[in-house]
């Protein structure tokens, strides 16, 4: 046993830390008895930067699949650039409107505690540009993390690297092999730079990137290849938060077999982390029984909600999962 372990089991034996220990120990069983893992990752966890432990994760073979909002793509590589230029501001919660304008006055966009600079968005729009330039003159179609791939290639960019690449998620999921999608797109920086460059007539059309039922099409296809048939567990869901970068990736489950009338199984093993409380007709904290309804989940499926936050508990179970 690592330290991390004997920690958590010494003390985390009630309430959401009781929770935390069963979700790890679940998820570590599923992994060691073939099963894959999808990890679902909403918010702004790549600012939180928890590629450092996630890039781990891929890497070792316990993550198999990610489904991220635009925002956790895109910052991935914002910080492995820019991270010495980023500001961190501790009594975030006390800041005044004019304060919050001084921020933006200096292209400083603030993510709760941490400031990302304007300047790391321009540079990386100008590389993109460029790929989504050459990827429409040749015809090809790209899904938003393959044109960061092609960002993170370019060796003008590699001497700009102010993180170890090592913790890097997304330079992760490339060397492993592993599909990455990014459900509504359009709502981050660069789908926004994108669209305004259509506009703007330096690119001919949106079609140059996939769109998000393209993406979702392939994810059914990739889960078709490895449910495992009764063989192993099937795919696991790990879900950081709610929004798109969940449902998106959930509903491949209930598409397949309700509306495609395939004979697939269930997710094999689901777990949430939100601080996100149940509502009326909300997603974000909808508890996890309710998924049975919809066909993601079945009775047996072992399952955990966790309310909390997860930029603490998703290191601490990634790390019981690694054996810290």
């Amino acid at each position: 046993m690592g330290a991390l372990r004997d920690f958590l089991e010494r003390h985390y034996r009630h309430f959401n830390a009781r929770e935390v220990v069963d979700a790890a120990r679940a998820f570590e069983a599923h992994v060691d008895a073939g099963g894959k893992m999808l990890l679902a990752m909403a918010g702004a966890m790549s600012t939180g930067e928890l590629g450092i432990i996630l890039a781990r994760m891929i890497r070792e073979g316990k993550i198999h699949a990610i489904s991220c909002t635009g925002a956790n793509l895109e910052e991935d590589v914002f910080n492995l650039v820019a991270h010495d230029d980023y500001e961190v501001i501790p009594s975030w919660r006390e800041l005044s409107a004019a304060d919050e304008k001084a921020l933006y006055d200096r292209g400083m966009n603030r993510v709760t505690d941490t400031c990302i600079p304007e300047t790391v968005m321009r540079h990386i729009e100008a590389r993109l540009l460029e790929a989504w330039q050459r990827a429409a003159a040749r015809g090809e179609r790209k899904s938003p993390a393959e044109f960061l791939y092609e960002v993170l290639d370019d060796p003008g960019v590699q001497e700009h690297f102010q993180v170890d690449p090592a913790d890097s998620w997304l330079i992760a999921a490339r060397e492993a092999g592993i599909p990455v999608y990014a459900p509504g797109w359009e709502d981050s920086t660069t789908g926004n730079i994108f669209a305004a460059n259509v506009m703007m007539g330096k690119l001919p059309d949106h079609s140059c990137v996939i769109s998000g039922t393209e993406q979702f099409q392939h994810l059914m296809e990739w889960y078709e290849e490895n449910h495992g048939g009764g063989t192993h567990p099937s795919v696991g869901f790990f879900q950081i938060g709610g929004g798109i970068a969940g449902d998106f990736a959930i509903c491949a489950v209930p598409c397949l077999i309700q509306d495609l009338r395939r004979d697939v199984p269930v997710w094999g093993y689901f777990c949430q982390i939100t601080d996100a409380q149940p509502s009326y007709g909300g997603y974000s904290g909808a508890p996890a029984n309710e998924k049975i309804t919809w066909g993601k989940l079945d009775v047996d499926t072992p399952r955990f909600n966790i309310n909390s936050d997860a930029s603490i508990v998703a290191p601490l179970i990634f790390g019981w999962v690694l054996g810290d």
